[in-house]
């Protein structure tokens, strides 16, 4: 029988969770970095100053 000493099972999850937190970060990395492309901000700014309005002159009302 051979003896691994016991530690060869706690081994192998340790790696697997290891390489499950390195996938994660990477993840939220590239998240908030955009590389998914679902980040686009377009930012439309309106610098005109908008043109008033010219009053027309109220017709005289005739009452009745």
């Amino acid at each position: 029988m051979a003896d691994d000493n016991g530690g060869g099972g706690s081994t192998g999850v340790v790696a697997v969770l290891v390489i499950f937190l390195v996938v994660v970060i990477l993840a939220v990395v590239a998240w908030r970095a955009g590389w998914f492309g679902g980040r686009r901000t377009q930012v439309n700014v309106n610098v005109t100053v908008p043109q008033q309005q010219q009053q027309q002159p109220s017709a005289p009302r005739s009452s009745p």
